[in-house]
């Protein structure tokens, strides 16, 4: 089981773990899951009172068992499938990711997330909290904190055009980013998504699941969100 863990961790693949350690990969699916939902309780119980001055916010795609294109017009409405975005925070100071939550990229995606962001920071301190551009993000902030808002900011990317051409591969070019203030007085030198930028490539190299232009996506949505529970108290805990 320890094996099987720690491969997991440093992004080796289902079947690759298969081959490695000889254990039938539903079984590592089952402990997968296991042990995921125990991370997961662990990083409800521990992250609780954290004193975080400044926390950046971000979203990372993904999806489960087809991208979204790809549904047929039944499977459109379904929670579990396509599309998948996972919402993470993480502190600027000390690189600790105090939540993280997974659905797709809306508002009530974004309500949950900083619901639950406000019971794990501590109350009645006030820090700088900044975001991309998504607009669901302004009502959240100010649902969750109220007249208690932290110093807001996002930062609006402005990208140009593409022409992808046949099989091209490549994201649009970033032109500018532009702070924006939303909340409060947030000090323009912290206004950033870079560490948590960064956070997402750490994500995309240690849970296989993220790997692009691979077969080794999420097939079902429980099993996704315990692979991220594993990753997330693995990162904040071990690593």
């Amino acid at each position: 089981q320890l094996a099987v863990v720690a491969a997991l961790v440093e992004g080796v693949s289902i079947r690759s773990i298969e081959r490695l350690t000889g254990v039938p990969r539903d079984t590592i699916m089952r402990l997968t899951v296991r042990v995921g939902e125990h991370c997961q309780r662990i990083m409800a119980e521990e992250m609780r009172n954290l004193t975080c001055a400044r926390v950046q916010v971000d979203e990372i795609w993904t999806f489960c068992r087809k991208k979204q294109a790809r549904l047929r017009e039944e499977e459109r409405n379904a929670v579990g499938l396509g599309d998948q975005y996972v919402f993470v925070g993480i502190d600027a100071e000390t690189k600790l990711v105090p939540h993280f939550d997974v659905g797709k990229r809306t508002m009530a995606t974004a309500y949950r997330f900083m619901d639950a962001l406000k019971a794990r920071l501590v109350s009645g301190v006030r820090f700088q909290l900044t975001t991309d551009g998504f607009v669901p993000y302004v009502g959240a902030v100010e649902r969750a904190w109220g007249a208690d808002s932290p110093h807001f900011a996002q930062l609006v990317k402005v990208f140009g055009s593409l022409d992808p051409g046949a099989g091209r591969y490549t994201p649009a070019e970033i032109l500018d980013q532009v702070p924006t203030v939303v909340y409060g007085n947030p000090d323009p030198e912290y206004i950033s998504t870079s560490y948590i930028e960064r956070q997402n490539l750490t994500i995309r190299m240690a849970c296989r699941r993220f790997t692009r232009l691979t077969n080794a996506f999420s097939k079902k949505l429980d099993n996704l969100k315990a692979a991220l529970a594993l990753h997330f108290a693995w990162y904040n805990f071990v690593r």
